[in-house]
């Protein structure tokens, strides 16, 4: 039988976190009673806060009527499910380094995260003003981040870390605690679901130059159900896949502090109907950022992200950074605002005869080519030629990145129907964030 909160959940005070309804012409003639408060012309339940810390072992369930707040790493441990309601709201506390609030699914355990577009199910700071039956707060913009944690499911599907490991710790979660370790061999693990959940202000830092990310899935496998996600103003990436095989649909991330999309450890799943709107000052660094296997095992796994659109608002950032061993499809995709392009990653065995090593660009170019980019296109005043940029970290000096190089990839990337122009149409269809997601509510779509 689930169970409605844990013996680990210390309660706070009752705070009715009513709001006054702002929209009275909604509420005018609604009655409600004595324990109810109208809000957008509902009434919703009055309201308890109930701090939740430690482990979850047991199967819970969280309810509309209760807004959760995280202190530090709460975890669901494995063998247990973590049921969360539509319309639930939880807050995450500002802990610091280590003992950010964050909440993790170990490997093994499931979440349970299904709401509606009418009633999604928001992570968010304590700080944010936004009360149950809302979709977002007042008090809180698109620049205000790290101010908790974030959300990490971990799975047993395969990746592929350093040194030929199976299995890695993510990061953010300190290596002397196991329930961090993610990664295996079942492809079709299932971690649970999520649905229709917005995810914001977080990214807090535990380290130098290691912050968490919105969303971080750990070797999630494709019997996971991951639809209609919102990052909203994350320090680190919106959304990072260290390898897994989960299929992600519908997601959104608007002005993160590093990456929109990352993927790592050769994720090997697909990403359809995806944004990543960018910029606004915040430092981003890239809409996409993609990196392939680390290790000698599980190399041969190809990821796919189809229609998407990437906006960006200022000058920051550029359009996509494919490192090291990055091998998949991207396709039918719209890139805007971006003064710096797609840069493709080169490394090489030698300075002296350039010769190549497998690395993104030799996968762009090989015959039967692992790296491929099809149907995009890109919104620059320049040529395709000059969207898009051969780079290495290692040889410049000595030439490896010359002309016939550049002029090689360029070749590749027009034949595959890309293009570049000063408008693009098509990309992801944004229709699927009405109502429910911040991006919408704030008029950012």
């Amino acid at each position: 039988m689930k169970k409605l909160l844990l013996p680990l959940i210390a309660f706070g005070l009752m705070t009715f976190s009513l709001q006054s309804c702002k929209e009275e012409d909604k509420c005018e003639g609604v009655t409600c009673s004595a324990n109810q408060t109208c809000v957008n012309g509902d009434c919703i339940d009055n309201t308890t806060n109930v701090v939740v810390e430690g482990f979850i072992d047991e199967d819970t369930q969280w309810t509309s009527n209760i807004v959760y707040e995280l202190k530090g790493r709460v975890v669901v441990k494995a063998g247990y499910t973590l049921t969360i309601d539509p319309g639930t709201l939880i807050k995450g506390q500002d802990g610091t380094g280590t003992n950010a609030s964050v909440l993790i699914v170990e490997r093994g355990a499931m979440i349970d995260a299904e709401g509606t577009a009418s009633s999604p199910i928001i992570f968010t700071s304590v700080l944010d003003n936004i009360q149950p039956g809302q979709i977002a707060g007042t008090n809180l913009d698109e620049t205000v981040n790290e101010l908790w944690g974030g959300l990490i499911i971990l799975g047993s599907a395969p990746v592929s870390t350093e040194n030929g490991d199976v299995e890695g710790q993510i990061e953010g979660i300190p290596a002397s605690e196991t329930y961090g370790i993610y990664g295996g061999s079942d492809i079709n693990d299932n971690s649970g679901t999520l649905r229709y959940v917005s995810i914001r202000h977080g990214g807090i830092t535990i380290g130098d130059g290691n912050e968490i990310n919105g969303l971080t899935l750990g070797g999630v496998g494709a019997g996971t159900t991951i639809d209609h996600v919102e990052v909203v103003a994350n320090l680190d990436d919106g959304f990072e896949f260290f390898g897994g095989t989960v299929n992600a649909s519908n997601l959104i991330v608007v002005y993160q502090g590093d990456d929109a999309f990352d993927i790592d450890q050769n994720f090997s799943g697909t990403l359809t109907n995806i944004v990543g709107i960018t910029g606004n000052g915040i430092g981003t660094d890239e809409a996409l950022e993609i990196d392939g296997p680390e290790g000698t095992t599980y190399t041969t796994g190809l990821f796919t992200i189809s229609n998407g659109s990437f906006i960006n608002e200022g000058n920051e950032g550029s359009a996509g950074d494919l490192k090291s061993k990055a091998q998949g499809r991207i396709q039918n995709c719209t890139f805007e605002g971006y003064t710096s392009g797609l840069k493709i990653r080169a490394s090489f065995a030698d300075t002296t005869s350039c010769t190549g090593k497998s690395d993104a660009y030799a996968y762009l170019m090989n015959a039967a080519p692992t790296l491929v980019i099809s149907n995009n296109q890109f919104q620059t005043s320049g040529s395709l030629a000059d969207y898009v940029s051969v780079y290495t970290g290692s040889c410049t000096s000595c030439g490896c990145v010359d002309a016939a190089i550049q002029s090689a990839a360029d070749g590749v990337i027009s034949a595959g129907g890309n293009t570049a122009s000063a408008s693009v149409s098509g990309g992801a269809n944004t229709s699927e964030f009405n109502t429910w997601s911040w991006a919408s509510n704030k008029g950012k779509l």
